[in-house]
């Protein structure tokens, strides 16, 4: 079939092996564990100052949580039991409780985290060690439909630090599930450029899946089985992640320092963010998150989580008790694993590796979702993620922390819809007690029953739970304010307090739109849908004005018709409500201005939302910035083109796919993609011929991409 002078075959001598960009291969056994199975003896001990720490942490956690809750229950019903206690208000009461007890901990946490955040102002910083450590840990950067330019300009700057700070110690994987042919080729392009020009003391390889089983937890369980032999940790990294060059030199002597540590977490801050909600969320993040992070490090001890980056593992800890179960039945609730992080986490700890969070180590970075649209499809998949996790909540052999931990993810997105419910079942009971006659001898009684509650009760624990909900932002600015050291670096008291005002009342407006944004992802996966795998957008996340109208038109009618039924009420209740129905009454331009780089670029030229990294960007954040801005990595426009046109690359393309599973004996798409390659005659009209199945048959073909050569020469001239 094929034309005169156009041969399917090895049209370039063939490859060249110093073109593989994978070192030999040094591979692990990781046997796939169970749900249920028995705890492991600790492999390590804590030190005696921190086991009591991690003890008095939960007393005091656990007292105080347990205190605030009971007291609002308790002032709740004593709202409502002026009179006889109804069922709608049972269920009122019922939801108040679980959300009142969710802020609760919250809050406690919180204050938990403000007093050891005290403690280390006043005592220091844990002294770092200087010396190099000796164990061999390969940096992962799972990939999945990136900009290559972004993710390559963070490697070559981390690389070039571990260079000069631990020459030979530290390698890049850079571990691709692209399934989109140009994000493929875009990132081979760039990459072979990175690979080209990397040190031998911090060599960077890659390696691309033709599929994605298991999305990245397979993506990381591939290259433990494959290459994980051959170190001792491997440093996990999102494809957004930064870290410095002295973080992670650290994080490998930490691990080398403890023979019982199985895994070490470090505490993420978001930065690089331009648009408003970016913005909105670095800005949270990195005030408030320092005091919610030491609250979680404060109680967690040897038994923490995994936020799936950032993270350093030791290798064979994680072969041989980390490879996640496949549940019974069918998505959403069955087959692999989707948030993988909390699972492996629970399994390293259960075969008694410690699992710790250390909030000390400076550095290390990521960037947030550019706005509101694409929060809400993050969330669609990690909320999936997280109730699927209650499949693990009773299995045999987890810690109690284990346990608190996939709770805490299951909340935070009932909590959700549970605040949901509370709404829509209090409005009801307005709406019953504005049309409904009151009943006063609804039972045999010489007295009557008068329907009333304890208005002054009632306001006093709005006000409470006011307090509860703003205390933890609170308690982030008084800690900063009294360490002016951290206050200047937000821009000093003034511009600090502006910052945390703007914050509190932007997210007061987008909250009521995630609420039933989230209530509505909750309901779509317990009635059965499947959230399948969105890459996350990054950078520009601004969408038109219409667009935004039409995404938000039901929160936009459901905040109008509570307005106008809160409003014919009682006007007390319409201000009451504000809040909510304000919010959704706005949804559609706030999120049209959520992804907004200039809304967000011009609040940090006033210094409102500004971050310490903002102030003064740290060495590693500088590199960063500075090769996006430059000509670090040459783009290319046409990914096909590139593979036609540059011999160079399309060799190294074809080496790629040495020792690649065997293509079937028939596969229709690489047959389409073959006789489209045979008739097309230029790479723009192969391009617009090509379906993305076939483009990936093609390149995943080493006897198609052979035949290139040729079909450029039948075509030359």
């Amino acid at each position: 079939m094929a034309k005169p002078g156009f041969t399917v075959g090895p049209a370039d001598g063939g490859t060249c092996p110093a073109l593989r960009a994978l070192p030999e291969e040094n591979r692990l056994e990781m046997p796939r564990q169970s749900v249920h199975a028995p705890k492991a003896a600790n492999i390590g001990r804590m030190a005696t100052p921190r086991l009591v720490g991690t003890v008095l942490a939960r007393m005091v956690l656990l007292g105080s949580t347990v205190a605030v809750t009971a007291y609002g229950i308790h002032e709740m019903y004593a709202v409502m039991s002026t009179g006889n206690i109804t069922v709608l208000q049972w269920l009122f009461l019922i939801l108040f409780s679980l959300n009142f007890a969710w802020v609760s901990f919250a809050a406690c946490q919180a204050g938990l985290g403000f007093l050891l955040i005290l403690k280390r102002d006043v005592l220091g910083r844990r002294s770092l060690h200087d010396k190099t450590p000796t164990i061999k840990t390969a940096v992962l950067a799972p990939a999945y439909n990136e900009d290559p330019v972004r993710v390559a300009a963070a490697i070559d700057a981390m690389a070039e630090g571990l260079v000069r700070a631990a020459p030979g110690q530290f390698c890049f994987f850079i571990l691709s599930d692209s399934n989109r042919p140009d994000a493929w080729l875009r990132e081979e392009h760039a990459f072979h450029q990175l690979i080209e020009k990397a040190s031998p003391d911090c060599p960077v390889y890659y390696r691309h899946r033709a599929h994605n089983t298991e999305r990245k937890a397979g993506n990381i369980s591939d290259w433990v089985m494959r290459w994980g032999g051959a170190y001792d940790a491997m440093l996990i990294l999102d494809a957004d992640s930064i870290m410095s060059a002295d973080t992670m030199v650290e994080m490998a002597r930490r691990m080398e320092a403890d023979d019982g540590l199985g895994l070490l977490q470090t505490l993420p801050s978001i930065v690089l963010a331009d648009s408003l909600f970016a913005r909105l969320q670095q800005f949270a993040n990195r005030a408030y998150g320092l005091i919610f992070g030491n609250g979680l490090s404060g109680w967690h001890g040897n038994g923490s989580n995994f936020w799936g980056h950032n993270a350093i593992i030791r290798t064979k800890a994680f072969a041989s008790a980390a490879h996640l179960p496949i549940l019974k039945g069918k998505a959403p609730f069955g087959g692999h694993v989707i948030s993988h992080d909390f699972i492996e986490a629970a399994l390293l700890r259960r075969a008694g590796w410690g699992v710790r969070f250390d909030t000390d180590l400076q550095e290390s970075y990521e960037e947030a979702p550019p706005s509101v649209s694409d929060v809400i499809t993050r969330d669609r998949r990690w909320c999936q993620g997280n109730l699927q996790h209650a499949k693990f909540l009773f299995a045999r052999g987890f810690a109690l922390t284990t346990r608190l931990h996939i709770l805490s993810g299951i909340m935070a997105y009932m909590s959700a819809l549970f605040w949901f419910l509370l709404l829509a079942v209090g409005l009801t009971l307005a709406v019953q007690a504005s049309f409904t006659r009151p009943e006063y001898f609804a039972r045999p009684s010489l007295f009557p029953t008068w329907p009333v509650f304890d208005s002054e009760r009632a306001v006093a624990l709005f006000i409470l739970s006011m307090a509860i909900v703003l205390a933890p932002k609170a308690l982030a600015w008084l800690s900063a304010m009294v360490n002016l050291k951290r206050c200047f670096r937000y821009g000093g008291p003034i511009l600090l307090s502006l910052s945390v005002a703007a914050e509190i009342l932007l997210s007061a407006l987008y909250a009521p739109v995630m609420m039933l944004a989230q209530s509505r992802i909750v309901w779509e996966v317990l009635t059965g849908g499947d959230s399948g795998w969105q890459p996350q957008r990054r950078g520009d996340g601004s969408i038109g004005f219409m667009a935004a109208i039409k995404a938000h038109r039901w929160h936009t009618l459901i905040g109008i018709a509570a307005a106008v039924l809160t409003g014919y009420l009682h006007q007390d209740l319409f201000l009451w409500m504000l809040p909510v129905t304000g919010g959704l009454m706005l949804s559609a331009p706030l999120s049209w201005a959520s992804g907004r780089n200039d809304i967000g670029l011009a609040l940090r030229r006033a210094g409102i939302l500004r971050t310490p990294e903002e102030k003064r960007q740290t060495p590693i954040l500088k590199a960063v910035t500075a090769r996006l801005e430059g000509e670090h990595l040459r783009a290319v426009r046409s990914p096909l083109g590139a593979l036609a046109g540059e011999p160079a690359f399309r060799a190294w393309h074809r080496a790629q796919l040495e020792g690649a599973a065997p293509a079937d004996d028939f596969d229709p798409d690489r047959i389409l993609a073959e006789a489209k390659l045979e008739r097309a005659r230029t790479v723009a009209e192969l391009e617009s011929w090509l379906s993305d199945k076939e483009a990936m048959a093609l390149l995943n073909s080493p006897a198609l991409v052979d035949a290139v050569p040729a079909w450029v020469s039948s075509h030359s001239g």
